[in-house]
């Protein structure tokens, strides 16, 4: 049998790998290895590892590695942990391949041990581009570890060839998450209420909004005009999911629980959706907001618009879905107001149709994992 071991830090990376990992877990050919870490195990992000237990999936290993700090101190000091943990999971584990999705610090720590361990790295959604978070360096910094490459766009595989990765090794799959536009059954919006506690109603948004790293754009006050913007719209509730633990990200969690709890009939306040809720949300929603990759790359595909805000994203194939705003109340309410009164249903998602987990396990299956990598000059 092939081990395949398979990473995970956070409960959106999670969601977007969900059925590659059942389409490994049910191939006779192959071993799921299941390295879970970072916001899985935080009890202040939700403790998500148990949604993965709870989807029938047994974890390898757990690597503690995320500390309770809102710096970029506090983020390198997570890496290192993370680094020294994965290390030994791996040294136990013994995988012919690991995979690793996107561009999260913790994936950084996670590639770094798995390279120096000669563990072959099978990176999802290399080549793209977003300026405004050091999530930029570090996607392009994986890439450079990993030997096998799936992309979400043609453009996104030219870019990894540019990078200096062998053609033969980099596959356009599309993106691996809107797999659950085929395979997924997603709640009525009765049902999701129902799972939300929360007398649920059309019309409303759903917001995720994340601290932006590496632009000169504050988190905080940035999250307030968002909130002040969305008070403009009364007639419509809100659900708000918290950010990831990337640093000045915990800012925003007083300020979401606090705009819930004084709106209680109006506005909802998770750490946590899950994937089914999640893209059922999308699904119902009037307008997705905030400044979540998702917001970009899945969204388009249930024809609802999204308001990007800021320069995280900036750099990203969009759809013509995504309207993009600057981070202040007026342009974000511009948009708002924009986003509910487009017809959306002629979009098409450039990220593809919701194909990838087959083909990307067909090359896990299939490729000589033992060849030596070289560089390849364009």
């Amino acid at each position: 049998m092939r081990k395949i071991a398979v990473f995970t830090g956070t409960r959106a990376e999670y969601g977007l790998l969900y059925w590659l990992l059942k389409d490994i877990q049910i191939n006779p050919s192959l071993e799921l290895q299941l390295l879970v870490s970072a916001m899985h195990l935080s009890p202040e992000f939700g403790m998500t590892y148990q949604q993965i237990e709870a989807d029938g999936f047994v974890i390898t290993e757990k690597v503690e590695m995320l500390l309770s700090s809102n710096t970029g101190v506090g983020t390198a000091k997570s890496i290192g942990l993370g680094v020294i943990g994965f290390a030994d999971a791996l040294e136990r584990m013994q995988p012919d391949v690991l995979v690793v999705l996107g561009d999260r610090f913790e994936a950084l720590a996670v590639a770094q041990a798995a390279m120096v361990l000669r563990i072959p790295i099978a990176h999802i959604h290399g080549g793209e581009i977003t300026e405004g978070a050091y999530d930029d360096a570090i996607r392009h910094c994986i890439t450079k570890l990993s030997f096998l490459h799936f992309t979400s766009a043609e453009a996104h595989r030219s870019r990894v060839i540019q990078l200096g990765e062998s053609p033969a090794r980099v596959f356009n799959v599309g993106a691996v998450g809107l797999d659950h536009l085929k395979r997924s059954e997603l709640m009525s919006i009765e049902e999701l209420g129902e799972s939300l506690n929360f007398r649920l109603k059309q019309p409303y948004f759903l917001v995720t909004y994340h601290s932006v790293t590496l632009a000169s754009e504050r988190t905080k006050e940035t999250f307030l005009s968002l909130l002040d913007a969305i008070d403009e719209f009364p007639d419509f509730q809100v659900i708000l999911t918290y950010p990831n633990a990337d640093d000045g990200g915990r800012e925003i969690i007083p300020l979401l629980e606090g705009y819930a709890s004084n709106q209680p009939s109006r506005a909802l306040a998770i750490p946590s959706l899950g994937q089914l809720r999640y893209l059922s949300a999308v699904k119902h929603s009037v307008a997705v907001i905030g400044n979540s990759s998702s917001g970009i790359i899945e969204v388009p595909s249930f024809k609802v618009p999204t308001v990007n805000i800021g320069e995280r994203q900036l750099g990203r194939l969009a759809a013509e879905s995504v309207i993009s705003c600057a981070p202040n109340t007026d342009s974000i309410s511009r948009a708002i107001s924009e986003a509910i009164k487009g017809d959306y249903g002629h979009v098409v998602n450039p990220y593809g149709k919701g194909q990838a987990s087959k083909a990307i396990l067909d090359i896990l299956i299939s490729t000589d994992l033992s060849s030596m990598k070289r560089f390849y000059d364009i």
